[in-house]
């Protein structure tokens, strides 16, 4: 199935936040490197769990940019989460509304080319079969 526009941007945007989180994981390594952790242990795990969400991440943004369903599902979730971390930021005891705005600005912006990108990959996959549900593909 052909990538339509809202669905090609939704990709690279969600490239650019797979990369984000890989620049992450290389300030997390830095940090653990120069001895900037309470619990290496821990500090570990977590630069384990930033890989794995990253890869997951760019694949995301890779089946998204190859017009394929469960590319764009993760990536609705992962903006969903994304906004999720930016509430936390805007309250409680430490917010930061700058840092919330931030995130979750860019999130609501892939969120929605992301629902564009899932409501245009229905219409053309209504328009691939007739009204009675019969493929016109030989």
């Amino acid at each position: 199935m052909r990538t339509n526009v809202s669905g090609r941007t939704a990709a690279v945007l969600v490239a650019l936040e797979g990369l984000g989180l890989a620049s992450l994981v290389v300030w997390q390594i830095l940090a653990i490197a120069g001895g900037d952790t309470d619990s290496l242990e821990s500090a570990i795990a977590l630069v384990v769990l930033t890989i794995v969400g990253t890869a997951a991440v760019l694949a995301f943004a890779v089946a998204t940019w190859r017009g394929q369903s469960w590319g764009r599902s993760g990536a609705i979730v992962t903006q969903l989460l994304v906004l999720a971390v930016a509430w936390g930021a805007a309250t409680g005891a430490f917010a930061a509304p700058s840092l919330a705005l931030a995130l979750a600005v860019p999130a609501l912006i892939v969120l929605v080319l992301l629902v564009l990108a899932v409501r245009d990959a229905g219409r053309a996959a209504r328009a691939e079969t007739g009204a009675d549900g019969d493929s016109r593909r030989p």
